[in-house]
Order: C-alpha cells, then structure tokens, then sequence
C-alpha cells in the first residue's frame, strides 16, 4: 500500500463512490472550483462537473435542508461545512428532521446523507472556529457519529458513512489533514461500530478520539522505551453506534483507564465512555478512571492560552504516571 495524506484519503473515497455510484453528490461552501476550505474536494468539480459538485449559498441551514430532502428522494448527499462550529445554524434539519423522519415513517423514509465537519483547536482561530461539538450529535438519536483518526480508517469509514441508510455526521480533526498513513488504492469500507485498538498493552488503558488517538500512540511508545510501562490505546472511531465491548475488554484486561477527548469536560464524551465503563467493568478498575478534555471556557485566540486548553502529551504522559 502506498502512503497518502488523511485530506487525500477521504477525497480518493469520495471520488470513488462518485464514480461508482451516481446518486452521490458533494455540496457545501466553496466545495466547488476552490476545492473546499481544506481542499478535500479539490478536483471533483473538474471531474464530475458542477452538477454533483455543487456550491451553495452562505447558509447551513439550507445546505443541511436540501441534504435532508434529496436523501429522503433517493439521492446520497455528501454535505462539507466549513467548521463544525456552523453545526448550530444547520440543528433543526439535521437533529429534528433528518434524524427523526425514518423513525417516525416506520421505516419507509430512509435518508442516506453524510455531514462532514471539521474539529479541533490550535489555529488561532478563536471560539467560533475551532470547537469540538461532537457529544451534541450523540446525543441526537436517529443520527450516527464517525471520528477516524488516520488515514486509513478515514477511507473506509467514509465509504462506510456514504452507504449507510441513515444520516452521518463524519468528524475530521483539523490537525489529522497533513497525517500520512498507508492506504490501499482499491475502495475498502471499515464497518461502523466498530472499535480497533490500535496498540497492545497490559498496564494501562487509553481510551482516546481522533488526534488525542495519534498523541496517545506517541506516549505510549515513548514510555514503553523510556519506562516499561505498556499502554493499550483503543480508538472508539464511532461514537454512535459504540463499541462497548472492545473497551470494557481492553479494561479488564489493565484495570487502569484513562479517557482523551478534546470535547469539553462536562456532559462530553469522556463522561459518557467513563460511565460505560463504571457501569460494565466497575469491578476490574483498580484505581478510579481519569479524563482529559477540554476545560469548560471557550477556546481562546491567544496561541498560549489556547495550547494550555488542548489536551496534550505531557498531560497524558503525567496522568499516565500517575494512574500507575
């Protein structure tokens, strides 16, 4: 397998499914002729033309509207917002109509629709362009959550979200664009729901999301070489639907469990995951399970104050130590 970049990768499984599949279409903000803000759509225009390629308007609302109603028609919308931050201005269509209408249809409506948004700090971009929104959608029944942290899982599992019946919202975390990662050439799909624990250990257990995934790898290498201590990281890569038993598995097998997401601390995903795990595996934890998030303040300009927010390798490494 060759490597290629994470922004390639998701732009190779769009462009297969394009071509595989005529009802898919990309729209969004500048996805056209300008490639999208992050460029994974660049040369789709040229190729598939302005029809499947289709700029909209400056309105979340709408975009996310007109995803939902050509979903519900037999097509397969794949929708780019420009940040997810933009997700707030799209919540009536995505969370009260493209979330609900196959559960209150009994089934007969299906809407196969993808939101791609992006996540994540450490751009200087202030608090309206850089928050990590993905506990809101969760908690949306009727909506499925994908965060893959490399590029190899993002093809798949975007070929996955494509294909799947019901509306996805497909996380990319900012600094996971310029990650290269081997990836086959031929289409693949990694199915949804399902869990990979992407190092062994038996000390302690990583549960982490999207780039905090790349940060713990790096941490547990460096204390394997440094310190003997061997952390298993495992990476959820869907939150909804979740696959609890490759978690609750990694913790009775190190009885040590530390939780990484870049969402914020309170009612975020790391709550969520600590409590699956005190409500399934509470009697092989050792010692109790540490989070490391976000703190509840918006996330600043000022670059300092802004790096202090996002978890980092030295927090993860000292709540390692200190968990052992």
């Amino acid at each position: 397998m060759r490597k290629i970049l994470y922004v390639e990768a998701l732009r190779e499984a769009l462009k297969q499914e394009m071509e595989n599949d005529e009802r898919v279409f990309v729209m969004g903000e500048d996805v056209g002729p300008f490639g999208g803000i992050f460029k994974v759509t660049k040369g789709l225009w040229e190729q598939f033309g302005e029809k499947r390629v289709r700029d909209t308007p400056i309105s979340e609302a709408a975009i996310t509207g007109a995803a939902v109603g050509s979903a519900a028609t037999g097509l397969r919308p794949v929708v780019e917002l420009m940040f997810m931050d933009f997700i707030t201005i799209a919540m009536d269509q995505l969370a009260n109509q493209g979330a609900k209408m196959r559960y209150m249809f009994g089934g007969k409506a299906e809407i196969p629709m993808v939101m791609r948004v992006n996540i994540g700090a450490g751009r200087s971009s202030a608090a309206q362009h850089s928050q990590s929104l993905h506990a809101w959608v969760c908690h949306v029944p009727g909506l499925k959550v994908v965060m893959p942290s490399n590029p190899y899982d993002a093809k798949g599992l975007l070929v996955s979200s494509i294909r799947d019946k019901n509306p996805v919202v497909f996380c990319e975390h900012k600094f996971l664009y310029p990650l290269k990662g081997h990836v086959p050439e031929e289409i693949y799909t990694v199915p949804i729901g399902k869990a990979a624990v992407k190092r062994e250990g038996k000390d302690v257990t990583i549960v982490a999301t999207s780039l905090m995934v790349q940060k713990a790898v790096d941490v547990a290498e460096k204390l394997s070489r440094e310190e003997g201590i061997e952390v298993e990281v495992v990476d959820p890569r869907t939150l909804v639907p979740l696959d609890k038993e490759t978690i609750i598995q990694s913790v009775m097998k190190t009885g040590r469990v530390i939780i990484i997401d870049e969402g914020h601390k309170t009612c975020g995903v790391a709550a969520e995951l600590a409590t699956v795990v005190n409500e399934e595996a509470f009697d092989y934890l050792d010692v109790p399970i540490k989070r490391i998030c976000a703190p509840d303040v918006p996330v600043p300009f000022s670059p300092s104050l802004e790096k202090f927010l996002t978890p980092s390798e030295e927090q993860i490494t000292k709540a390692i130590k200190e968990i052992m």
